[in-house]
């Protein structure tokens, strides 16, 4: 390496040159990314973050100074190219950006070697997850995901230059906190000063950003780390980011307007969408009602048909158990379906069952008529809404599904028209679909205990019509919350929150929650709101997945620098890892392990 580095300083990116700087004499530092040695020269790709550009060596050119160029030109060698920019000596390539012009290096130095690749730094790539996982740090050279770096730290600044436009105030709040289980598990942190207790990391700022209301900044906001130790999926992970956000004195029509200006000014700058504000809104029974789910995919208009009632005195059986036990009969007219084969069918109905129905009936309308496995139990009572409600046509294909439960009905019927509006190219690739689903349950049945559960968090506030359904029915209680879902992804949802301490104590003990309790783990929140609490709301926005969208990867781990495996593990660190006994015994710590 010699001083070069010392001597000659990058002077340019490599990918952000051009024909302007013909003449120039540059300095370029990077890796090889091709070698392709013509005999008389060699011709190299140097690639640093911005992209690529071809340099020739050619012996002509070369100080003789320069070190023997066949040994040190190698794929993934760090090196540093001092050289001309020219106009390409051959036909210029299209494909890259720099594709008119080339280096003429006249001086070379090694800065450093590459041991074999575990792979290629390709846009594609072949190699398993495990193996881009172990080395992230090699997988991280390729440029879609650099690219996918730039763009997450371009929406970060978007998001604040937004919020700080707006007056708001950036606060970090505490990551060592006080553990109160709510929903996802913690994870938690031993304290070697009090042993036997813990600290617990964050699941989100919620109760941090209310007590700033109490104490008057009025506008917060935050990108903020997060942790839940809860069974992973392909799109979450124990540790992730949000965009925090919570104002005072605020309706929920002032907090979705705030979060659609962040959200016109991101995908208008990174993905150049115009989104026609403000965001329309549904509420959830409509949601449930016309799409089956709560996180719609707006894209499209095939709606559900609940054909329930007619149902009832059907002689389909499957149809009429489950209307009669006080479940759900939904309909999907997909237009033009007809010509679906039996076997796409059949994919059809192994779809659905994944999500607990028995399966999937169907009739097609051909020739003026209904055909297929139930077309004879259509009487003229399923016939007048299937031509009315559905609007079935000739060509058009009925699915139909039916369960006892209606919530795993309405599930299935609405996961199918999802995966319709996929599978048969309903919308346009790089179309948007934003809706806000508002006016959610406030409580729902916890399917394992039984018990009265939150269906956001116990901080929300109910509906004020609904406030005296708390102490005697409050399933039927609806919450002033909100989701915005973009996709069918929902990416952010908050709520207004209670500004009065005896209807937070009330909603405490619909949750079956004593007032010791209560005390026990919310004390500090009942004491604040009894302090002139103003009234307040926000929202929380999941980063890595709205980032996720805006560079349109299905993958979150695809926008996250360093992501964890699916069961919570960094293959490239090997953690989480067993620690010292010494460790253990200075925080009072002994492990217990089953089968002990």
């Amino acid at each position: 390496m010699g001083r070069f580095i010392e001597e000659w300083k990058k002077s340019h990116w490599a990918g952000r040159l051009g024909t302007k700087d013909e003449g120039q004499t540059v300095v370029l530092m990077g890796w090889i990314d091709a070698v392709r040695d013509h005999g008389g020269a060699i011709f190299v790709d140097l690639r640093d973050r911005s992209g690529l550009v071809q340099v020739v060596f050619d012996a002509a050119d070369l100080e003789p100074s320069a070190i023997d160029v066949s040994k040190a030109l190698r794929q993934e060698y760090v090196v540093a190219v001092r050289g001309m920019v020219r106009r390409r000596s051959g036909k210029p390539n299209p494909n890259l950006e720099t594709g008119e012009i080339e280096i003429r290096a006249t001086a070379l130095s090694l800065l450093n070697r590459s041991e074999s690749m575990p792979f290629q730094v390709t846009d594609t790539i072949d190699a398993s997850e495990a193996t881009r996982l172990t080395y992230r740090y090699l997988d991280l050279r390729r440029p879609p995901l650099q690219q996918a770096l730039i763009l997450r730290a371009k929406a970060a600044a978007i998001v604040r230059e937004h919020f700080n436009g707006e007056d708001f105030i950036e606060v970090e709040t505490p990551v060592l906190s006080k553990s109160t289980p709510e929903g996802a598990r913690d994870y938690l942190v031993p304290s070697r000063i009090q042993p036997g207790s813990f600290y617990a990391l964050p699941q989100s700022p919620q109760l941090y950003k209310q007590l700033l209301q109490v104490a008057g900044i009025e506008r917060y906001y935050q990108i903020c780390r997060c942790f839940r130790d809860e069974d992973l999926r392909a799109d979450r992970q124990p540790e992730f980011t949000q965009i925090d956000v919570e104002m005072s004195f605020v309706a929920p029509d002032d907090v979705m307007a705030i979060a659609d200006g962040m959200i016109a000014k991101l995908f208008g700058a990174l993905r150049g969408v115009d989104v026609l504000l403000p965001i329309p809104k549904i509420s959830y029974d409509e949601a449930i009602r016309r799409y089956g789910v709560d996180n719609p995919d707006v894209r499209f208009d095939m709606t559900l048909c609940d054909l329930t009632d007619t149902a009832k005195s059907s002689s389909f059986k499957v149809f009429s158990n489950a209307a009669a036990n006080g479940g759900r009969v939904l309909g999907l007219t997909v237009e033009g379906g007809a010509q679906m084969s039996r076997k796409e069918i059949d994919a059809l109905t192994a779809f659905v069952k994944t999500y607990g129905v028995g399966g999937l009936a169907w009739v097609k309308r051909q020739e003026g008529q209904f055909k297929g496995p139930v077309a004879k139990f259509f009487d003229a009572a399923l016939e007048q809404v299937a031509l009315g409600e559905m609007g079935a046509r000739d060509g058009d294909l009925l699915l139909f599904v039916a369960d006892s439960t209606p919530t795993v009905a309405q599930t299935a019927a609405g996961r199918l028209r999802a995966h319709l509006g996929q599978h048969l190219g309903l919308f346009k690739p790089d179309a948007f679909g934003f809706v806000w689903v508002v006016d959610f349950p406030m409580f729902e049945k916890d399917p394992e205990t039984n018990r009265t559960a939150a269906v956001h968090h116990p901080f929300t506030a109910p509906l004020p019509e609904d406030l005296p359904l708390l102490d005697t029915d409050p399933l039927e209680v609806r919450a002033r919350a909100y989701d915005l879902v973009v996709n069918g992804q929902e990416i952010g949802g908050g709520s207004i929150r209670n500004c009065d301490p005896e209807v937070q104590s009330r909603i405490f003990d619909a949750l079956g929650m004593g007032k010791d309790e209560a005390k026990e783990k919310f004390g500090f929140l009942l004491s604040a709101l009894s302090y002139g609490a103003p009234p307040h709301g926000g929202l929380a926005f999941g980063f890595d997945r709205l980032v996720s969208i805006l560079v349109g990867t299905d993958v979150i781990r695809d926008v996250i620098a360093f992501p964890k495996t699916t069961r919570a593990a960094c293959l490239m660190t090997d953690a989480p890892s067993r620690v010292d006994a010494a460790q253990l015994a200075e925080l009072g710590i002994s492990l217990k392990f089953k089968g002990d």
